[in-house]
């Protein structure tokens, strides 16, 4: 590597040397994990570089393929994964300044990767009355990009399934790390090569996402006197094809009460909770559902404005942020990702309460998955040491229930800890040398990892 001059080669451009500002920029949420962040709290790029075009991202990826300098692309670094971290150091890509929203039409939007998921939604809302289908938590800071290379799902998932199903992407534009970059335009199954692949082959420049009505969602909290009440409710509301919903999640006791400071003072001990976003046309038929049932009871509804103190936007209390109200209350708190698949998800649910009471904790997101709703478990845990941890993914997946692990940083360990053949054929196709976030696809580096150890990356940078 020849990182001078590499860096002199792209001087012209907007390049960020300063070691405390690069360091901030290289790191995304993997310390929502200890795991992670006692092996990649020392990460750091050599220097960003933050293009503005589309011909400078080329630019960058052909000096950096010459001088076989490593490439790691971030968006926001919302990433729970350690997805954008630099495990070889070298250059950080960072998209913030590609931040447009190109155009806006009926049922879909384009715009390139460095926009704000909350611009996105304000630029269709403006201009035509719609909304994205889904977005993360991390509504007001994640990138719509990061959120194609490193999401799976999260608000709005309750109606329209996971970002892989098909139809939730519609087209992606890559720039691949050759020695002459290619530009490239990934639709139907070709848009599996990269969707999902933290940026390990290919440079994500363009999206084309589906549209949706937009509705001004009303937030509204149940209360339940039991954890199985209120999943029974979830489950049975993400059936209810007729009410249009955006988000169902369900909280166990203690969790609502002891880590939502505005929730808590509403709450009794041991009441489960649930957070909703239902359309306003869609009220009355939620309420007659919930009506239905009769130790439900609805605490809350922002239409309503009769709580002193405003609890913010209720899919803040959802996906990992609910992880994170619990980090800041309780720093030795951790998760996991779950998949509780139907039809027997409510039982798996309470199979693993059983075998866990106290320690792993329930937090539960309805999804739609092939025309039916199951459960997306966020699991907080309390965490006491690594191996203990790891007993506790045995013990769910011994149970039938598939771990998606957010205690490792690679493609294959965090997902279905098979290979995926298409993003592998891919990189080998467009990232010949490996350059591209490197570390993260197992299937590259040690093509005969048998998965039954955990997976280190001989390239890592030492502490």
């Amino acid at each position: 590597m020849t990182l001078a001059a590499a860096k002199a080669a792209l001087s012209h451009l907007d390049i960020d040397d300063n070691p405390v500002s690069v360091k901030a920029k290289s790191r995304d949420f993997f310390w929502y994990s200890p795991v992670l962040k006692a092996r990649l709290d020392h990460i750091t790029a050599d220097f960003v570089v933050s293009p503005r075009t589309e011909a400078e991202v080329i630019e960058v990826l052909k000096v950096a393929y010459a001088h076989n300098i490593p490439v790691t692309t971030r968006g926001a670094g919302t990433g729970n994964y350690g997805q954008a971290m630099p495990l070889a150091g070298g250059i950080m890509l960072h998209m913030r300044h590609l931040n447009a929203v190109k155009a806006v039409h009926p049922g879909r939007v384009i715009a390139e990767p460095g926009c704000l998921v909350k611009d996105v939604d304000a630029a269709t809302r403006a201009h035509s009355g719609q909304e994205l289908r889904m977005h993360p938590s991390t509504y007001t800071t994640a990138t719509i990009g990061g959120f194609i290379a490193g999401g799976s799902g999260g608000v709005g998932s309750c109606t329209w399934g996971a970002l892989r199903d098909l139809g939730n992407i519609i087209r992606l534009r890559v720039v691949t790390m050759e020695a002459e970059p290619r530009i490239l335009e990934f639709t139907g199954e070709e848009l599996h090569r990269v969707s999902h692949a933290y940026g390990t082959n290919g440079i994500i420049t363009e999206v084309e996402l589906p549209l949706a009505p937009a509705y001004d969602w009303v937030d509204i909290f149940v209360t339940t006197e039991t954890f199985p009440d209120a999943a029974r409710f979830a489950a049975d509301l993400g059936n209810e094809d007729g009410i249009l919903k955006k988000l169902i999640t369900v909280f166990e006791a203690p969790l609502p009460q002891d880590y939502f400071q505005r929730v808590s003072p509403h709450l009794q001990p041991g009441q489960a909770l649930l957070a909703l976003m239902i359309a306003p046309h869609a009220l009355d038929g939620f309420l007659t559902f919930a009506a239905r049932y009769p130790g439900a009871r609805v605490i809350y509804r922002s239409d309503a404005h009769d709580w002193p103190r405003d609890p913010g936007p209720a899919f803040e209390y959802g996906w990992n942020h609910t992880t994170l109200r619990a980090l800041k209350v309780d720093p030795t708190i951790t998760y996991l990702q779950v998949r509780y698949a139907a039809p027997d998800h409510l039982d798996r649910v309470e199979a693993i309460r059983a075998a866990f009471p106290g320690e792993v904790i329930q937090h539960l997101e309805v999804m739609q998955e092939t025309g039916s709703t199951m459960f997306a478990g966020l699991s907080l845990v309390k965490f006491t040491t690594e191996a203990r941890l790891d007993a506790i993914i045995r013990a769910h997946e011994d149970m039938g229930c598939m771990i998606f692990n957010p205690h490792r940083y690679t493609l294959e360990e965090g997902g279905r800890q098979t290979v995926d053949d298409r993003q592998l054929a891919f990189k080998r196709e467009a990232d010949p040398k490996g350059l591209l976030n490197p570390g993260k696809m197992i299937a590259w580096d040690e093509p005969g990892f048998d998965y039954k150890t955990v997976y280190a990356y001989r390239g890592m940078m030492p502490a």
